[in-house]
């Protein structure tokens, strides 16, 4: 069997209730005539009634454009992304959550991206929210912890230029491709970050940890506009409770993400710089919203991730002084 060119791959997680909306944006793809691909759907370890919806719509999938169902019991984005990049046979992986809902030309225009691209290792591109209830206040300040991406680029841009604006910024996972070669060559097996675990939000930043080691190994990371795709926000993950915990997990990630960065020798040099950073902007933040952080959802959820970044460089910190001092 020829492998195919893209691999649309899909992590559900208990998404009896979203998958029928996303199997049918992929069906719907327009301008693939050219394209060989399929769709790898990766089980997250669901229990419900996940698989028996994949299996109904494998048994009317044109053969065309196959859809392949694997389960993944250990729990975490980041093990569904390696099952995923493990089972696919395109070259090219774009990711899709369960509830992102791609353009009708996405895969297209995601598969053209890569062609005319061979040095880019991961591109992704405009997320836009769609809402079950109206955001906060301000949400545009937090939007990108969300996976909501809706940059004014009218033009393509590589996050490895000299850009001092570019140059700190990576893509999120959602509606990410990954060339495979760039993952296969750096041996992304053992990620040290999972990603959302059920309700658990404290271990955030597996996307930049992948995109880091390809980034490092030379290949080019990119934006690309003209790749759309629509992510389902639901009411819940509006509210100030999941907001905070989301936010303060992006915090706690930071010391892991930003060591990315840095030679080892290096790191112990940079933690005490980024500390002091991080509660230098935790005080002016509580000096500019003062007692507006309880009712202001977006003030309280950025405080929380000064907060959590601090934490996490204490921590660090911690772990090294004792090493030291055992030593």
């Amino acid at each position: 069997m020829v492998n195919p060119d893209f691999t649309v791959a899909v992590r559900a997680y208990n998404a009896e209730q979203r998958l029928p909306n996303i199997l049918d944006k992929l069906r719907s793809q327009i301008d693939t005539e050219k394209i060989c691909w399929d769709i790898v759907i990766v089980d997250n370890n669901s229990t419900d009634n996940t698989a028996k919806i994949i299996q109904e719509y494998q048994s009317s999938q044109p053969e065309s454009c196959p859809i392949k169902y694997y389960f993944e019991p250990r729990q975490g984005a980041s093990y569904a992304r390696q099952r995923a990049m493990q089972e696919a046979r395109g070259s090219l992986v774009g990711f899709l959550d369960d509830d992102n809902l791609p353009s009708p030309d996405w895969v297209a225009n995601a598969h053209a991206f890569g062609v005319s691209h061979p040095k880019a290792g991961a591109y992704s591109g405009v997320v836009h929210g769609i809402y079950e209830v109206e955001p906060p206040q301000n949400f545009r300040r937090i939007a990108s912890c969300l996976a909501i991406i809706e940059w004014s680029s009218k033009d393509a841009f590589c996050f490895n230029s000299q850009d001092p604006l570019k140059t700190g910024l990576l893509p999120p996972g959602a509606g990410l491709v990954i060339r495979k070669k760039a993952w296969e060559e750096n041996a992304i097996k053992n990620l040290k970050l999972r990603g959302p675990v059920q309700d658990s939000l404290n271990v955030k930043g597996e996307d930049l940890e992948a995109l880091w080691y390809i980034r490092k190994a030379g290949w080019e990371i990119w934006f690309n506009p003209e790749m759309r795709i629509y992510h389902q926000i639901p009411k819940h993950r509006l509210e100030k409770e999941y907001l905070t915990r989301l936010l303060r997990g992006v915090g706690l990630s930071r010391h892991f993400t930003r060591m990315l960065r840095h030679q080892p020798w290096q790191r112990p040099l940079v933690i005490p710089l980024y500390m002091a950073n991080d509660l230098r902007k935790a005080i002016n933040h509580k000096l500019k919203y003062g007692k507006e952080l309880d009712t202001d959802i977006v003030a309280a959820s950025e405080m929380e991730m000064y907060w959590g970044s601090v934490e996490s460089h204490l921590r660090a910190l911690g772990k090294f002084l004792k090493v030291e001092k055992t030593e």
